[in-house]
Formats: C-alpha cells, structure tokens, sequence
C-alpha cells in the first residue's frame, strides 16, 4: 500500500480554492446533469502516473474522445464520489477498495453534454488490474505517465472550425487528448507543479475523423 503523496494532498488543498473559469461555471439556475469524473492518479512504473479511458466511438456523447472514467451521478450512489468509483469499476473493472480518495475539486460545467461535473481527486493505494469492462462504452484503458502529459512533444493546442479558440491538448500513447479532458489536466498538471514549459505557439487543426465523431454528440 502507498500513500498518497504530499503533491496530491497539496493540490487537493489548492483545488478547493481555485476560482471556477467562467466558461466552466454551472448555470446559476441549477440546470444540467450533475455527474463525476475520477482523477484517479498511482505510481507506475515510469512514476506518477493518470487512469485514462478512450470512449467508443459508437457513443451518443463524446464518441471516441479520451476521458476521465466518471459519468451520471444517479439516486443510489453516494454523491459524486460513489459515482466517481462506480463508474470508474464499471468501466475499466478497477477495485474501488484499493482508491484513496483525497478531495472534490469545484463542480464545472461542459455545456456540450448538459452535465455538471464534479472531478474527484484520488490516489490508488493499491492498483488493481484495469481494462476495457465495457465495451458498449469504453474502447482502451490506459494508465498515462505524468512524465509523458507534461513533455513539451507531447503539447499542443488544437484550432476548432467553429470559432473557437485553440484549445491545449496532448500526444500521448495513440491518444489525442482535448476537449474538458485537456483542460482539467492541464490545470490539475499546472496547480501540482508538474508543468514544463512548452511550445504555446504549436496549433494544428483538430482531425477531421475526431470532428465527424463530435458532431454526432
């Protein structure tokens, strides 16, 4: 059993204080979903590494993007952390009994899929195999080292054809991350001291297979 370390109790402790961005604050009429996200960090083998879940590109929402394991908070759960874990066993087939949780982070909103998202800090104090348990909804599970998120090869940011402004999102392990995903990392990487600097300036056009896939949620 490892316990979790001193970064990740110090970031749970600044994410509680950290200002939600106005483009990720709930509406103030307490609309949308609320649901849950599982940061689920563990030493690796390459060190600190970040559980990770390439969704199926058969799904009605986010179809094909990688994410955090997490969804709906529904009635018999216990709040956004029994979600948290739930869905997390669901998806990729880990023992919540080897989580540690260490914090909720302040819940955001992704207007895309009407959700209200509260992002749960936890520490794997004892790993458990993982994999792909759902196929209808999960296509790969990948534990991602930190090492790899923050090489400055592996950034970018990604320019939208709708207008929007380019994005950051990252290389890793035949994956492309962006969207939320992309935005917490590069937040949580940020607040825990882990970033190094990188080439801002580096932004290519979002691929048009992963377009066709995000117009369909």
């Amino acid at each position: 059993m490892v316990v979790a370390p001193a970064w990740l109790t110090d970031l749970a402790a600044k994410a509680a204080h950290t200002p939600v961005p106005t483009a990720l604050r709930p509406p103030p009429d307490g609309g949308g979903r609320r649901a849950a996200v599982l940061l689920l960090f563990g030493e690796g083998p390459a060190g600190p590494d970040i559980l990770l879940i390439q969704r199926s590109s058969r799904g009605r929402v986010h179809a094909g993007q990688p994410a955090f394991p997490g969804g709906g908070v529904d009635p018999g759960d216990d709040g956004p952390v029994g979600a948290a874990l739930r869905e997390a066993a669901e998806e990729t087939g880990l023992d919540p009994g080897g989580v540690e949780v260490v914090a909720t982070m302040p819940e955001l909103y992704v207007w895309r899929s009407d959700n209200r998202v509260t992002p749960v800090l936890a520490w794997w104090r004892t790993p458990s195999a993982v994999h792909a348990a759902s196929p209808a909804e999960v296509e790969a599970v990948e534990r991602v080292p930190i090492a790899e998120l923050v090489d400055p090869a592996n950034r970018l940011r990604l320019r939208h054809p709708g207008g929007f402004a380019p994005s950051v999102a990252f290389r890793v392990r035949g994956l492309l991350v962006w969207g939320f995903t992309a935005g917490v990392l590069d937040g949580v990487l940020t607040a825990a001291g882990f970033e190094l600097p990188w080439d801002r300036s580096r932004v290519e056009d979002l691929p048009p297979e992963i377009l066709d896939l995000a117009a369909r949620g």
